[in-house]
């Protein structure tokens, strides 16, 4: 009748201008009263369901039925899926990165940075400098010359198959049980902390899809997570939230991660490289997480003419044509990886004096450090150093050249002294090892 036919064009544009979750969740309609019948509605791409068609919707009629029902069969979307995002070559879509060999100047920064990746037990440095100084491009171009450690193959905490210290729970009990692990090689991680992160993405949440569909309380591990054993770099540490400023510290003094959430409590290894770079002029850093950064490197702008033409130079090279460019310090950069790798290997052969030991601690006695980090850092970090120049002896100039990157932050703050505090460290160093 045309009263029906009218209810049907109703319908019919009801339908296509509602969403699909409207379309889902659709009532049963009753008001097409008049000849038993059922419709059953079809969206199919380019396809024909049903003896009659209405605009985009497919009708199909069957007898003996009091009332119309309408069942959702199908909705076509056009979206990529994340596998098809997926299959897309990382090599192509990864953006490059500046070779660390290629960076002109900064070697105090540059120097700090591969003592850290020789021995990660310094504790991270902090590169506080003007802006536009390269401190962001310094600490990405580490990630070529990261080395390879071996890992418990699938586990999300990049666990080490002979040391209790860096294991996940799971990895602990196969190895209690006497189970044999499947282990890779990979190379160590550089995690970015962007400063907008959430606290559960920092620190790992529960798997609610898992929790939902399966009734399992799964942990969804974070950043920290996969920070073990790995680097984890701050852009303007000096701007992150106070929260999150929390966590780092909680995680950075203990060396493990707790999560609680939802009556649960689940802790996981987190050890990792702590380096962050910031501007003094936006603002200081609180002091308990200043003194959690193993080393220190003040980075200032080159005053040179030469020196930043060819900094200008190389830097639109790179820009021109990236691959060119890292190809032309291929031979350097695989150079330094070789000896990072020999160091790292060596470290443990490194012996220092014990008059060096007794002159350290005098300097940060002298200077009023509080604690004992300035003593254990400035000693480790002349270690790896003399481990870089391949020497299995540490010798006074190797101290004079970490110290007063190793005790610059940790000095006490006089509103009244305006000299650097590194040099303070210095000539401290020279009167004490005169």
């Amino acid at each position: 009748t045309n009263s029906q036919k009218r209810n049907l064009k109703s319908f019919q544009r009801s339908l296509t201008m509602a969403s699909p979750s409207s379309i889902l969740t659709c009532p049963r309609l009753s008001s097409f009263s008049s000849t038993p019948s059922m419709y059953s509605v079809c969206f199919g791409p380019g396809k024909i369901c049903g003896r009659k068609l209405y605009g985009r919707i497919h009708l199909e009629t069957k007898k003996n039925r009091s009332r119309y029902h309408v069942s959702v069969m199908n909705v076509a979307t056009e979206i990529n899926s994340i596998e098809q995002a997926k299959k897309i070559d990382s090599k192509e879509s990864a953006r490059p990165v500046y070779p660390f060999a290629a960076i002109v100047g900064q070697d105090e920064m540059k120097l700090c940075l591969l003592l850290n990746v020789i021995d990660p037990k310094i504790g991270g440095v902090m590169i506080m400098g003007d802006r536009g100084t390269g401190k962001s491009t310094t600490v990405r171009s580490l990630v070529d010359l990261l080395p390879e450690i071996t890992v418990v193959a699938g586990d999300p905490y990049n666990s080490d198959p002979r040391d209790p210290e860096f294991m996940g729970k799971e990895v602990r009990e196969k190895v209690q049980k006497g189970e044999e692990l499947t282990v890779v090689e990979t190379k160590i991680n550089m995690v970015d902390l962007p400063l907008g992160a959430t606290e559960d993405r920092v620190c790992g949440t529960i798997d609610i899809e898992k929790a939902l569909t399966e009734g399992v309380k799964a942990f969804e591990p974070g950043l920290l997570a996969k920070a073990n054993r790995g680097i984890l770099y701050v852009d303007e540490v000096n701007l992150l939230d106070d929260h999150l400023v929390d966590v780092l510290l909680d995680s950075a003094a203990s060396g493990w991660n707790t999560v609680e959430r939802e009556g649960i409590s689940i802790s996981h290894p987190a050890r990792f490289i702590l380096i962050g770079s910031g501007n003094p002029e936006e603002g200081e850093l609180r002091p308990q997480l200043l003194d959690r950064f193993g080393m220190h490197a003040q980075v200032g702008t080159v005053r040179d003419a030469e020196l930043r033409v060819k900094i200008v130079e190389e830097r639109a090279r790179f820009d021109s044509d990236p691959k060119e460019f890292r190809e032309s310090y291929l031979a350097e950069q695989m150079k330094l990886q070789e000896q990072i790798t020999s160091a790292r290997s060596n470290l443990s052969e490194v012996q220092i004096d014990q008059d060096l030991r007794v002159k350290i601690s005098r300097v940060c006695a002298e200077l009023d450090v509080d604690g004992l980090r300035g003593d254990i850092v400035t000693n480790r970090a002349a270690r790896a150093l003399a481990a870089l120049k391949g020497r299995d002896q540490v010798t006074a100039e190797d101290v004079g050249i970490v110290i007063p990157n190793c005790l610059r932050h940790r000095l006490r703050k006089d509103p009244l002294e305006s000299m650097d505090s590194g040099i303070l460290v210095t000539e401290k160093f020279y009167e004490v090892f005169s």
